[in-house]
């Protein structure tokens, strides 16, 4: 059976995935396009709050003009919420797009939308990644700023990149050949009881999960420190895992030819995490 969605356009929540672009409309030929995604799972909804705000900010990144504010996105999204059964696992998706512009988007016609739907959260057991031949992009040549669909094409091809070769997922460098992130989430790497993860230096974003990690390890005395990571500091950690909105935190298995375990950095992150998200 197909996942139930729900979307708010222009003061009414539709089901299933409506129309609700053209293709005169600028978003769609131009990627005009920010977002957001906040999960609610087991009756929480960990840092939505967070996740709306951040949504409004892309929105001024891309000179796009906000119409909602982050407390009426939430509401609204607590709303949708309570459309589905109870401690449904969901996705909550809320967008700004322009309608119209040339190039350059018209803020005028700024749009928004939310979209809910059910998505069961991923399973514990980690994943594969393999180095990308992929690289995120410097501040100045692409929006890094904000959360814009117009980054994940680039995303998009490191995964099939992996794929391809057997993996799960891609680990993506930045243009100076030191580590970023996964294509889809922060990573991060254990190493002697200590986690490590990249410093953000404007080529990714500053996940609300990987900030929410960093500090629920430093409050219960487990060093965490952001620094620059090459390569060769991954293939020799102790564990790898990510941090994301989607799947939360997550062990990776293998990294290229290396396998890791679900070490206790990582099993203590997520532990941790979900005494967050319950509290």
């Amino acid at each position: 059976m197909a996942a139930r969605a729900l979307t708010f356009f222009k003061g009414q929540w539709l089901e299933g995935n409506p129309g609700i672009i053209g293709p005169m409309s600028h978003c769609m030929w131009l990627s005009s396009v920010v977002f957001d995604g906040a999960r609610a799972f087991e009756g929480v909804t960990p840092d939505l709050d967070l996740h709306c705000e951040r949504v409004v900010a892309s929105a001024h990144a891309l000179s796009l003009a906000p119409m909602l504010t982050a407390g009426e996105i939430q509401e609204l999204a607590l709303d949708g919420i309570g459309r589905f059964p109870a401690n449904s696992a969901l996705y909550i998706r809320p967008m700004f797009f322009a309608e119209e512009g040339w190039v350059m988007p018209d803020a005028a016609s700024t749009a928004f939308c939310l979209t809910i739907h059910e998505s069961p959260m991923p399973a514990v057991q980690g994943f594969t990644a393999c180095l990308s031949s992929k690289r995120r992009p410097l501040p100045g040549t692409a929006p890094t700023d904000a959360k814009a669909s117009a980054l994940y094409p680039n995303a998009g091809l490191a995964i099939r990149e992996a794929m391809a070769r057997g993996f799960d997922n891609a680990i993506l460098l930045d243009p100076l050949g030191n580590v970023a992130e996964f294509a889809t989430a922060n990573l991060f790497i254990a190493k002697d009881g200590a986690a490590h993860t990249p410093v953000c230096n404007g080529t990714f974003l500053n996940g609300i999960t990987r900030r929410r990690v960093i500090g629920l390890l430093r409050d219960a005395g487990v060093p965490v420190f952001e620094r620059t990571i090459s390569w060769a500091e991954v293939l020799d950690a102790d564990e790898v895992f990510s941090t994301g909105n989607y799947s939360k935190v997550v062990p990776v298995t293998k990294v290229e030819d290396r396998t890791f375990p679900n070490g206790p950095v990582g099993r203590r992150a997520r532990g941790l995490y979900w005494d967050f998200a319950h509290r």
